[in-house]
């Protein structure tokens, strides 16, 4: 039978009691990690969410309290007073091992059968079997630390923005489905049956509500869902540090960002950043890097050869370039000794997976460098290729030739591979904002132009006289902020003129019926004076994840879903029953066979 802590109370937590404490008489709290029986010695390792403490127990202990803790078994709930003491026997392992508590009384509060795995640090146990039984796996440090990690680094952002005159600002879960990029999830209304609202994908029309409400600085630690594929950094409900700012252009933003990433790496790891981030344009960045988001810790850029093979012999290069696309390579320093044939050959098939035709290649190990085109080469031709891309003897180049939105893309997820192969990303934390986004791509299937980013976006005024003549030459006032291959954030400066924004809508071909029925409210709200705003939201679990040095974000969220969408420990999503769903108005229409 469970024990009760009458009359006691926790006084101290097991890991933050030190050599300073000998002497003290305290009360802890926990779970037992392990027991270990001598016969004429009794030792406990009791263990709460701030580490270990090992609990004594000798000849001179009470007798029923020694029988007591003879009988203890891992993850069972003590409360142990005892007095802090030197232990015997250190141990360096941990903070609290030159100490130990020397138990005068003890309460068995929970006795607990084995559990499907053992709680320990280092754990092989599948991944499946831990997020099914997911209460258990939290009591494991890692976990549990990461866990922490979030919390401090929550607080240190609410601090940084209550000390900067930012206003915390709850906005609705449950709102108008409206587009954003993403599958929406749908709760549907008992009171008005076959209507529907969506939970937020994010808070963004909320929020420039709340700009044209007077409310000039705004933020929230904001719940986010989208039905989307997952993958390592996604999951279907996360966590948005979200911020919109009044009477601001992109400078403020980027400048409050900065001293909130700033003080978060100082807050947390006690790491000093840098007083810029570095900037890059879309266009640069997809030029040299292949990626919207490129990892900048390391080289191997992008190089453009189309104009040296436009008119070669090797019909793959100069095909491309006549057919309005280019030949681009990136050289892997001194890797020829480690990418070999057979590496080379993985990487064709890796480029060829995600829609490349295939990888042209030069592997200089020897004196003279072995390539893959080199019949189809002219006198000089490879010559002026290896100059122009800046590879020596001991290098491999490598070529991709397609459409410029084949090309770049396949080189900068080649760039990415071959770096994690060759082990040459160095340690540290390299932000990049990357800006002068534009403002519409087209689509290659219907030809028509869509907004990049939401539609609520401001192109830059000098842009403004080509959204009817040449969508391609609009630059929207966006950034990103990127670190270490990882985008962080989005945002952008918002539209507050309702004629542009009018103009911008019927740029998107949205017809009035269209943008009533999905903004409507919006736009009557900016017949009533806006002022000039903008905002961004950073992802609060993927940047957990990369100060955490975790690989997944479900190594730092509390009860994650797997990739499927569902999640283990409870089995959700699950049926509900006809009742429930007759209420609703609903009715569920099973797949043919």
């Amino acid at each position: 039978m469970a024990e009760f802590m009458t009359g006691l109370k926790r006084t101290n937590y097991c890991g933050t009691l030190r050599t300073a404490d000998i002497g003290k008489e305290v009360t802890l709290c926990g779970w037992v990690q392990k027991q270990r029986d001598l016969g004429q010695l009794v030792f406990a390792d009791l263990r709460d969410r701030t580490g270990i403490m090992q609990l004594a127990f000798d000849d001179s202990t009470e007798r029923v309290i020694f029988e007591k803790a003879q009988t203890l078994r891992s993850e069972d709930v003590l409360c142990a007073v005892g007095t802090v003491r030197e232990r015997s026997s250190k141990n360096t392992e941990i903070p609290t091992g030159d100490i130990e508590l020397f138990v005068t009384d003890l309460r068995i509060l929970s006795k607990a059968e084995t559990t499907p795995f053992e709680i320990v640090d280092d754990l092989n146990t599948n991944e499946e079997l831990r997020l099914k039984y997911r209460y258990l796996d939290l009591r494991r440090r890692p976990l549990q630390r990461n866990i922490m990690l979030r919390n401090e680094v929550a607080k240190s952002a609410r601090d940084y923005f209550y000390e900067n005159g930012f206003i915390e600002i709850e906005t609705p879960m449950m709102m108008k489905s409206t587009p954003e990029g993403a599958r929406d999830y749908l709760v549907p209304s008992r009171i008005h049956k076959g209507c529907f609202y969506a939970l937020p994908q994010s808070p963004q029309i909320y929020k420039q509500l709340l700009m044209l409400s007077g409310f000039d600085r705004y933020i929230q630690l904001a719940r986010c869902f989208r039905d989307e594929d997952l993958r390592a950094d996604r999951q279907p409900e996360f966590t948005q540090i979200d911020m919109e700012l009044s009477f601001v252009d992109v400078e403020d933003i980027l400048e409050i960002n900065e001293g909130l990433m700033q003080r978060i790496w100082k807050d947390v790891l006690g790491v000093e950043l840098e007083s810029k981030f570095e900037r890059m344009s879309y266009k640069d960045a997809m030029e040299r890097f292949g990626s919207d988001k490129p990892d900048i810790r390391y080289g191997m850029e992008i190089t453009d050869i189309s104009d040296l093979v436009s008119d070669c012999d090797f019909a793959v290069f100069s095909g491309a370039v006549n057919s309005g696309g280019s030949v681009r390579a990136i050289v892997a320093k001194n890797s020829a000794d480690v990418l070999t044939r057979k590496e080379i050959d993985k990487l064709t098939e890796f480029v060829r997976g995600i829609g490349a035709k295939g990888l042209a290649f030069v592997r200089w190990l020897e004196d003279t460098p072995a390539c893959s085109f080199a019949k189809f080469m002219k006198e000089g031709e490879l010559e002026a290729i290896l100059n122009r891309v800046g590879a020596e003897k001991g290098d491999v180049v490598l070529f991709v030739a397609d459409k410029d939105s084949v090309t770049l893309p396949t080189l900068g997820a080649l760039r990415t591979t071959v770096a994690k192969k060759l082990d040459i990303i160095p340690e540290g934390y390299k932000f990049l904002w990357i800006v002068d986004f534009p403002f519409f791509e087209k689509d290659e299937e219907s030809g028509e132009w869509l907004a990049m980013h939401h539609p609520f976006t401001m192109p830059k005024e000098e842009c403004l006289e080509y959204l009817d003549t040449d969508p391609s030459k609009v630059i929207a006032k966006a950034y990103d902020l990127t670190l270490n291959g990882i985008e962080l954030s989005s945002g952008s400066i918002r539209i507050s003129d309702p004629e542009l924004q009018q103009k911008m809508f019927r740029a998107l071909k949205m017809t009035d019926e269209e943008i009533e029925a999905k903004f409507g409210f919006l736009v009557d709200a900016y017949k009533y004076g806006a002022p000039p705003h903008g905002g961004m939201g950073i992802g609060l679990d993927r940047l957990v994840m990369i100060l955490a040095g975790a690989d997944s974000l479900r190594d730092v969220t509390a009860f994650p879903k797997v990739q499927n969408a569902s999640e283990l420990m409870s089995q959700c999503p699950s049926p509900v029953d006809s009742e429930n769903l007759d209420v609703l108005g609903l009715k569920i229409v099973k797949p043919e066979a």
